[in-house]
């Protein structure tokens, strides 16, 4: 599996993806209770460092199923936020939450969870923004649907995307 995307001789930061439970739970409750992460997210409770590390032995165990994997991102060696494969149901999900200070980061991580989806054998995978997020024309485009759909009562649009197999 490829860990790092860094480019050499860039200014470009270097990304990182390692396993949650690698990163320290005060600084991952830091992040997920940002006022701009949460803005994007199923409405939940503040974490503590207690609840995350439940979340982190949950994301653990689905990171163990065939066919997913569930990181923490960090940009040169900073915790800029988490990435996975997981189920949906009988089908796969990406999910990407990155810090307000690391958006630029979103495309470059994409693209590897999509490897990752080559990888692991997935002929598609989904992604569900929150209705509160705009359209992302570069989704739209690529995606072989886009509709809306309800997860826990919530309403997301729903990018259906076809993963490329390397010949």
């Amino acid at each position: 599996m490829r860990r790092t995307d860094c480019a050499s001789g860039s200014q470009m930061k270097c990304i990182k993806y390692v396993r949650l439970d690698d990163v320290d739970p005060a600084g991952l409750a830091i992040l997920l209770n940002r006022k701009k992460i949460r803005e994007h997210l199923i409405e939940h409770r503040l974490f503590t460092v207690d609840t995350v590390k439940h979340w982190v032995r949950k994301k653990l165990k689905e990171d163990s199923l065939p066919g997913c994997r569930v990181r923490a991102i960090l940009a040169d060696h900073q915790l800029a936020g988490w990435c996975g494969l997981q189920l949906d149901g009988n089908r796969y999900e990406i999910a990407i939450v990155i810090d307000e200070g690391h958006w630029g980061l979103g495309r470059r991580v994409f693209q590897n969870v999509m490897g990752w989806a080559r990888e692991l054998g997935h002929e598609a995978v989904l992604i569900h923004l929150l209705h509160t997020r705009p359209q992302y024309r570069f989704l739209r485009k690529i995606a072989k649907s886009v509709y809306k759909s309800e997860v826990v009562g919530n309403e997301f649009t729903t990018y259906e995307l076809t993963v490329r197999q390397d010949p």
